[in-house]
């Protein structure tokens, strides 16, 4: 049940008719008319730019059009008026009937909102992909939390989703972690030990370095790096990558696949994703213009294997092979984006942290290059979370073992908080997190508003069971604050379209606080006017009254079920 949706058809099927009687000419395409809330909600319940968008294909005056569209429109039993507004907007209102059997409808559809857009069309979501050396940290969790909410938005929205996570285990980077990790197996061997410059000093590789005394003993001391490396490594990351799932975990993030770097090598999946694009014509050997700006003191014109991304949109081509005849780290990456588009997606996301901006254009020509443009990729850029403790900035560092992990988030702020916070800014928009504001209990915290506009009615339901209120579906809608509510309730399928289209889950955060808005403007209206109220003396009127709301809890539920929050049924 979608009630701009069917408007929207009502418009479109009346302006067929217009063609068939010659109001309109033949040939024109409805594709940009809109059905869509007013900006001046007095102006009605709905308003379509019909007029405006097909005055000039049309030849006639927007204002000619609207007359005509109005005149048919106030002969569907939906529509009680139909006014023209300035130079040819048409503005709706709706019959009261169509209110109650909203309210209805989402009663009787506890996914009501969910919708078919997508029709199964399969899409990867690849996010978080942190690097497997250490437990997440608060900047991972708000590409966790993203990617995790996209992916069930587009699940709602009627996509087939794939959630991923890209284990970076086959970089110099795991090297550094085996060798800090045996640093703490000498430690826990008895034996005096160094965190030598630029490794990993954090004090979860204590238990690294107990595991692998557990399994080994001494006697790895006694052996050369090459005889030790190896296994050292696979343990450690394999060790970091269950706390990593137990961090998501915490979160509540689950991922459908794990996809290893590691399995990239060695294996023929790198040639394979080269050797499509030579075959194209895309790989050459050539000479790179020298980079904009000041040179660096070691930058030198040589020949190198390049991928002609620049057929593709990308800025200059890319390197794909070392001087030493060895990978670039874009290689891997190719390959890797080769496997998905083998593996028969329909469409690819990319979950990015900010500083990998300059990665976007590159991984987009490679993908197009590979599918011949028919899988596209979108890459959402993650920007950094400011968090403060005690009212001052607390700095984060990795590699000084100081930073605050994403397990400290949960513990602090609790989940729930942490996801619905963290989704109230675009992605791409810096966010501050400050543990006194996000849980702060006011209008203000959005998270908050939006948890007791739930609780509020989930407090109505118990005080109606104890009082033997039979309920029923069926609302009693008599003030414009109602109203006004069950609008915002209307609005929730095409909001959902409109985020899913975008990528763009902080929109159903907006709308959950506006929503929430609504609703304690209605329960505060009851103050003052008893008749709102919803217990009243009479357990029918209740009834009646109840039905609203519980609409509203449906919405809230939804909506917060794709953002991963549990709704509150009472807050402490």
């Amino acid at each position: 049940m979608n009630l701009f949706a069917d408007i929207r058809v009502l418009v479109i099927d009346t302006l067929n008719d217009m063609v068939a009687a010659g109001e309109l000419p033949d040939g024109l395409t409805f594709d940009n008319v809109a059905v869509e809330p007013p900006r001046d909600a007095l102006h009605g319940d709905m308003a379509t730019n019909a007029a405006m968008v097909l005055a000039k294909p049309s030849g006639k005056k927007p204002r000619d059009i609207a007359d005509a569209l109005a005149d048919r429109l106030r002969g569907d039993a939906r529509v009680a008026s139909a006014d023209v507004a300035g130079p040819g907007f048409l503005n709706l209102r709706l019959a009261g009937d169509v209110w109650t059997g909203l309210v209805q409808g989402i009663l009787s559809t506890p996914d009501y909102g969910r919708s078919t857009m997508g029709q199964g069309a399969r899409i990867n979501v690849e996010f978080v992909s942190a690097n497997p050396t250490g437990p997440m940290h608060v900047g991972h969790a708000r590409g966790a939390i993203f990617g995790d909410a996209l992916a069930d938005l587009l699940d709602f929205a009627g996509y087939d989703v794939t959630r991923e996570y890209y284990i970076n285990d086959g970089g110099a980077q795991v090297d550094v972690l085996a060798r800090s990790a045996f640093a703490r197996y000498r430690e826990a061997c008895g034996e005096s030990f160094e965190i030598g410059e630029g490794m990993y000093p954090g004090e979860y590789l204590v238990s690294v370095g107990r595991a692998l005394k557990d399994r080994y003993g001494d006697t790895l001391l006694d052996k050369g790096e090459q005889d030790w490396l190896p296994e050292v490594r696979e343990i450690a990351t394999d060790l970091m990558m269950a706390m990593i799932r137990d961090d998501l975990a915490a979160l509540g993030v689950e991922m459908d696949h794990y996809f290893s770097e590691k399995s990239l090598y060695d294996t023929g999946l790198i040639e394979a994703a080269i050797n499509e694009l030579d075959e194209k014509g895309l790989i050459y050997r050539g000479t790179l213009e020298p980079p904009k700006g000041k040179l660096p003191e070691d930058w030198e014109p040589r020949e190198q294997t390049l991928f002609k991304s620049t057929d593709y949109g990308d800025d200059v081509d890319r390197p794909i092979k070392k001087s030493d005849g060895s990978w670039t780290y874009f290689a891997p990456d190719i390959a890797y984006h080769y496997d998905k588009v083998k593996r028969g997606y329909d469409q690819l996301i990319d979950v990015f942290g900010a500083d990998h901006g300059g990665y976007v254009k590159r991984m987009k020509a490679a993908v197009g290059a590979l599918s011949d443009n028919t899988v596209p990729l979108d890459v959402k850029l993650v920007q950094l979370v400011k968090l403060y403790k005690n009212g001052e900035p607390f700095k984060m560092s990795k590699r000084a073992g100081t930073f605050i992990t994403l397990r400290d988030l949960v513990e602090q702020a609790g989940a729930d908080v942490a996801r619905f916070h963290m989704l109230t800014r675009k992605n791409d928009a810096p966010l501050d997190f400050d543990f006194a504001k996000v849980l702060e209990q006011s209008k203000d915290n959005p998270v908050f508003y939006v948890q007791y506009a739930h609780a509020r009615v989930c407090s109505v339901l118990r005080k109606a069971a104890e009082q033997g209120i039979a309920l029923t579906d069926t609302p009693n809608l008599t003030d414009d604050a109602e109203l006004a509510l069950a609008r915002k309730l209307a609005d929730w399928p095409r909001q959902v379209e409109i985020a899913a289209k975008g990528h763009e889950p902080h929109r159903i955060a907006f709308y959950l606080y506006d929503l929430a808005s609504d609703f304690h403007a209605l329960w505060n209206k009851g103050n003052d006017k008893p008749e709102l109220r919803f217990l009243q003396d009479d357990p029918a009127a209740s009834a009646a009254k109840i039905a609203l709301p519980r609409a509203v809890s449906v919405v809230i539920s939804s909506g917060l079920g794709i953002l991963g929050v549990t709704p509150a049924e009472e807050m402490r």
